[in-house]
């Protein structure tokens, strides 16, 4: 299913007075601009101008693409919750065009996010040109139009390089925060002048962030899907194997269960490239869903399992018996190793170094990688910035199904974790 991005705003100057609306559809995949629209609208509120544009918004992506799916973002917090049904819709003039706006596309393929005024730049400038333009006289001309211009050389001046890797929670978290206290900063310069132009609202908006804030809008990220391999005979009896045993393959559960996941896999139809873990499990897993994408198997040796020497083949209980000290230093220690096996710190140098060669070479794509328990532990640990004892309190199935997106900037986006709805 293809996917939009409508980013839409609107504005008045008197509220009620002379507004306009803007909106822009936006390939998620790409981060093209596909459509915008604008238009003066006469005399009117704000909230109803940017209910406008959201109407806007939806036609146009409907006549892109009937039959995609939509993400909208708006700096209205109002237009955002009314129709998320957080808020109730009490004002007579917004009810219509609320229910306008939720018969364009079903409700299940709309989702509402609300962003800064900073990210909906584009938005902001079309509404603006529509309401210079009713000013003069006329309507508004796409080929006289440079918001996206406008917008995208604001964007460039506010995001400087990126301070790491994509997935390096820390630099990512460090730019997050220099950019939020910028922000807020800018916010008490802003409303004093501009207060008698918006409601009460949109003031709080402007002031305070809200929990989920983000940096301008970097296109789309790379977003690995994790696929964990399907049982082998060795998992129901919770067996440690790993890259040093007997590279088991599939059981017919297993076999079983990486047929669902292709199916499902396949419904949803996002996948643009298959990469695995050397290790038969694997192999077979990723072969399986990738023979029903019609696409090719690439193999990353960097995603293999961790190598749990002494300890593979045995079950917790029976390592515990026969290792007890080796076995809680590796339980307390991500330096320890089990003996003649490898630390959680090695396996993580190694997962990040996949991670970096990954997200570069699939920019901006959705790629399946299909590989291990402690893999996916890693990088969804090193996506949180979370410590390494971290990875003994998430649960991963086989054929379980968790997500991550980079973005350029090095934030990263935890989407999902140990989803087995398919398997169901």
């Amino acid at each position: 299913m293809r996917e939009f991005i409508v980013e839409a705003d609107g504005g008045s100057r008197g509220n009620p007075g002379p507004a306009g609306y803007g909106s822009v559809v936006i390939d998620a995949a790409s981060g093209e601009t596909l459509a915008e629209a604008a238009e003066y609208i006469g005399v009117a509120t704000n909230n109803v101008a940017e209910y406008k544009g959201l109407v806007a918004g939806l036609k146009a992506a409907r006549e892109l693409d009937p039959d995609a799916s939509v993400h909208v973002r708006m700096d209205s917090k109002l237009v955002v919750e009314q129709m998320s049904g957080r808020w109730k819709i009490k004002h007579p003039d917004m009810k219509p065009l609320a229910a306008e706006a939720a018969r364009v596309f079903p409700a299940e393929r709309v989702t509402y996010e609300w962003i800064p005024r900073e990210r909906n730049k584009h938005a902001d400038r079309l509404a603006n040109e529509a309401m210079d333009a009713g000013r003069r006289g006329e309507r508004w001309s796409p080929a006289a139009s440079t918001a996206e211009l406008d917008a995208r050389a604001s964007r460039v001046a506010a995001d400087p390089a990126p301070a790491g890797p994509p997935g390096d929670a820390v630099a990512g978290a460090a730019r997050a925060r220099a950019a939020l206290t910028a922000t807020r900063g800018e916010a008490s310069a802003v409303i004093a002048p501009a207060v008698a132009g918006i409601d009460a609202q949109a003031a709080r908006n402007v002031s305070a962030p809200q929990v989920g804030w983000a940096a301008p809008d970097l296109g789309a990220p790379a977003t690995f899907v994790l696929l964990r391999h399907g049982e082998t005979p060795l998992t129901p009896e919770k067996r440690f194997s790993g890259s040093g045993g007997s590279d088991p393959s599939l059981s017919d559960v297993g076999r079983g269960q990486a047929e669902r996941a292709a199916a499902a896999f396949a419904a949803r139809g996002t996948i643009q490239a298959v990469v695995s873990s050397p290790l038969k499990r694997c192999q077979e897993t990723a072969h399986t869903v990738a023979a029903r994408l019609g696409l090719d198997v690439h193999l990353e040796e960097d995603l293999r399992e961790a190598d749990f020497g002494d300890f593979e083949g045995l079950t917790f209980a029976e390592a515990r018996a026969r290792h007890p000290e080796e076995l809680n230093a590796w339980l307390t220690s991500p330096e320890a190793a089990p003996p003649g096996g490898e630390s959680f710190t090695a396996v993580a140098r190694r997962v990040a170094a996949a991670r970096d060669r990954l997200t570069a070479a699939y920019a901006r794509r959705t790629v399946l990688l299909v590989t291990h328990v402690t893999p996916i532990k890693t990088l969804v640990r090193l996506a949180l910035g979370a410590p390494p004892e971290s990875m003994f309190r998430m649960e991963l199935s086989a054929a379980s199904v968790s997500a991550v997106a980079y973005y350029a900037d090095g934030n990263a986006s935890l989407r999902l974790l140990n989803d087995t709805s398919h398997l169901r």
